[in-house]
């Protein structure tokens, strides 16, 4: 086992842990770690914990420090820095006549490095773009293409739901969404009403997915029961045959079309029982 704590760069950044060494780290801490960009100001989210040796890349960084207000003033001082940065490379990416949009800027803590991230639709041929930011900066220059989510992630914005975007939120990595997902949940595929702001399916299908799925057995990762209840399922009911029309995992309703009179009608789940060839 090996004692680790957890630390973030950026809010709903995603998680890396540090060796604490000896300091007396706890949850909201500001630290100074060494990472492989260089020296780096980061908020600690994961407090001391021991871990499996196999559970963290190797070799585990250290923590060089507790961070002071002094650090905290470089940090806002970058932040200034970076923005003027980001003007100063529009012009030059106008100038030079490239299809990418600009999405942020940074600089390291110790501005070893200065990171420009942005988006296209191809690739493109920044080389003499980077002399001439290399030129102006006099520092290491990174120009890093980065994808629709993750620009939307950076930037923020309101969701369909009217609050602020889940992955600039809370969400620290990206996880695999499929239109799978808003079929189970008997969702509009209105690809208007399921997409977010980035364009792509919205990560929260994913939320409640694992309720649908696993409870009502409807898939293919759920195979703990030879039958299944779905959407189009042959079954029997207090008041005669149907066909299954839509499913309510939440609530514990079946809709079902009967046969009798073509008529929908809500059962509870309890209430109805699958059909046999």
């Amino acid at each position: 086992m090996v004692k680790v704590i957890g630390v973030r760069f950026k809010k709903a950044g995603k998680i890396y842990y540090f060796n604490p060494r000896d300091l007396e780290l706890s949850v909201g801490d500001k630290v100074i770690v060494e990472t492989s960009r260089g020296v780096e100001f980061g908020e600690v989210v994961i407090g001391p914990k021991e871990v499996r040796e196999e559970d963290v890349i190797s070799p585990l960084k250290d923590v060089i420090r507790k961070a002071n207000e002094e650090d905290e003033r470089v940090v806002e001082e970058n932040r200034t820095k970076a923005k003027e940065a980001a003007r100063i490379a529009e012009k030059k990416i106008e100038e030079h006549g490239l299809e990418m949009k600009l999405v942020d800027v940074e600089y390291t803590f110790d501005r070893s490095k200065l990171i420009f991230y942005f988006t296209a639709d191809g690739r493109v041929d920044f080389r003499e773009l980077v002399k001439d930011l290399a030129s102006i900066f006099r520092t290491r220059i990174e120009l890093r293409q980065i994808g629709v989510r993750d620009e939307a992630k950076m930037i923020g914005g309101l969701g369909p739901c009217g609050r602020i975007v889940c992955c600039h939120t809370f969400l620290g990595e990206f996880d695999p969404v499929s239109i799978k997902m808003a079929k189970q949940q008997n969702l509009s595929l209105n690809p208007g009403k399921i997409s977010g702001l980035c364009g792509r399916l919205m990560c929260c299908l994913r939320f409640e997915y694992e309720n649908y799925c696993g409870e009502t057995k409807c898939c293919d990762e759920c195979k703990e029961a030879e039958e299944i209840l779905k959407v189009d399922s042959k079954v029997i009911t207090p008041v005669g045959e149907g066909t299954v029309a839509s499913l309510d995992k939440e609530k514990g309703i079946v809709t079902v079309k009967l046969a009798d009179s073509g008529k929908e009608k809500d059962f509870s789940m309890e209430e109805v029982e699958l059909k046999g060839d």
